[in-house]
């Protein structure tokens, strides 16, 4: 039994320094050495990307401004919609009148005094009361804006197609309904503050005139004359 004993022990002892070459080595040159080096190189990689500054995008370039048109005698400017040829005074393109109200809304006599075909139009319709007074005209779309002096009305084909000099039409506009005219209306009134000017093919806009001396806010019945 002692023999026994003792040659266990000798097992035991031989096992004890193979079981301590497990420790992982202290020394520089190992395996865990160069994964710490590569994640330190990687890390050093994207700070630096991160600081290194982004090229700024090149700017796309610049529409080319409208060429100047040929504005009609006693108006200058551009032509351009946001840069109409503008007029002063009592200057008009078009003469507008109101003739009467049915259920389509108020009807009106326009007759065309340009030289240059018109296709596009914006009118201005003022309303007053018995006395002459002018009446405000409250936003349909929005019952809680405050009230304007007058009520526009733009668009393309404000007078179903071209007009040339000397045209004559009797007019009703989609954009000026009955629901527009105020309440206790006797007179109607309106200004064609701006028009466009058709180009050769007769469908679209080549240049713009206006006169803003024609659509002040607070405008006598009658308007200038």
């Amino acid at each position: 039994m002692k023999n026994a004993a003792r040659s266990s022990l000798v097992i035991l002892a031989s096992l004890v320094p193979l079981l301590g070459c497990d420790k992982p080595s202290s020394g520089g040159g190992g395996p865990a050495a160069s994964a710490s080096t590569m994640a330190a190189a990687a890390a050093a990689s994207v700070s630096a990307a991160a600081a290194a500054p982004t090229p700024a995008p090149s700017a796309a370039p610049s529409a080319a401004p409208e060429p100047p048109h040929d504005c009609p005698t006693g108006s200058a400017g551009i032509g351009s919609f946001a840069s109409p040829c503008d007029a002063k005074g009592k200057d008009r393109m078009m003469e507008i009148t109101w003739k009467k109200t049915d259920d389509k809304g108020p009807l009106f006599f326009v007759k065309s005094k340009s030289k240059l075909t018109v296709l596009y139009g914006k009118v201005a319709v003022y309303f007053y009361d018995k006395t002459g007074k002018q009446l405000e005209v409250k936003d349909e779309a929005n019952p809680i804006a405050k009230p304007r002096p007058f009520h526009t009305c733009t668009g393309a084909n404000l007078f179903g197609g071209e007009m040339k000099l000397g045209d004559k039409y009797d007019l009703t506009f989609s954009c000026v309904t009955k629901k527009n005219v105020p309440e206790g209306t006797d007179k109607i009134e309106a200004e064609i503050q701006m028009v466009g000017f058709s180009d050769a093919t007769g469908k679209k806009v080549d240049f713009y005139w206006r006169n803003p001396d024609l659509t002040p806010e607070v405008r006598p019945k009658g308007g200038a004359k």
